[in-house]
């Protein structure tokens, strides 16, 4: 089989509903790689949470993370990485009118650093239970533009955020919302999808359109999966993202429907 690019979203899709990976995932993307095909993490998680996911599947192929802002090969010093930033000047400001616009915490990030203006304990995944004094985000201590922030926020004020960030920021700064029962906001660069950092590794492997097979279940998945020759929607996805795949998985991520999936399609024997 021709060699391909695997695209492959993480929570719900990759990792079984403890944020784990299991063996046998894991045995079926290294399988992949040793047959030649390029096994790409894409995910909207930043690099920091994403990172120990990527050495346990033991690939050396580009990653990308905040949804296609950063695409990277880790460890490597690699001369196609790029990232996509935004402003400081939309962190310190938001921070500045952070209790006028409800807002809780405010996460800004890059691709070693995190700073935000609390700590918190309600995604300890996502968002940092704990902050040096460094990591507090004031204007002294962010020093460089960010390339993603993540907001939470009073729900009542959701309409309000994303105003105010539209009307000042608008020309390129894109907010999503965040599906679920989380009240958060992700702010990234208009027009920064996963389906550009999935574009620009298959340019650089020349890898054509149909050979790119992409897997997901949530909204920041769409892009990817309309784009990619095959999208295929877990079987656990938002009936939007099943209504524009090419394929959904008989099985879900909780029962290693990726793997499964892509033993049946590529053949493979573990």
């Amino acid at each position: 089989m021709d060699q391909h690019l695997i695209a492959l979203d993480l929570d719900g899709t990759t990792l079984n509903n403890q944020s784990k990976l299991t063996n046998e995932t894991i045995i079926t993307l290294r399988a992949l790689a040793r047959d030649g095909h390029i096994v790409s993490i894409i995910t909207g998680r930043p690099y920091r949470i994403a990172k120990h996911i990527y050495d346990e599947i033991g690939i050396k192929t580009p990653m990308v993370n905040f949804n296609g802002a950063l695409t990277h090969i880790p460890h490597e010093h690699w001369d196609k990485e790029y990232d996509v930033e935004l402003t400081r000047e939309l962190a310190l400001d938001l921070l500045a009118h952070r209790k006028e616009l409800g807002i809780k915490t405010i996460t800004v990030e890059n691709k070693h650093h995190v700073w935000a203006n609390q700590a918190s304990n309600d995604l300890p995944e996502f968002l940092p239970n704990k902050l040096r004094d460094d990591q507090i985000l004031t204007a002294t201590n962010l020093t460089s533009n960010p390339i993603a922030m993540t907001i939470k926020y009073e729900p009542e004020h959701q309409e309000e955020i994303i105003k105010a960030v539209n009307e000042k920021y608008g020309d390129f700064v894109e907010p999503r919302v965040w599906g679920g029962p989380y009240n958060i906001l992700e702010l990234i660069h208009r027009g920064t999808h996963k389906e550009s950092g999935m574009f620009y590794i298959a340019k650089q492997y020349q890898i054509d359109r149909q050979n790119i097979i992409a897997f997901g279940d949530e909204h920041n998945d769409l892009e990817m999966l309309d784009a990619a020759g095959r999208g295929v929607a877990m079987h656990n996805a938002i009936p939007e993202l099943k209504s524009i795949a090419n394929d959904v998985t008989p099985i879900d991520n909780e029962h290693n429907g990726l793997a499964k999936y892509l033993r049946d399609y590529f053949k493979v024997t573990i």
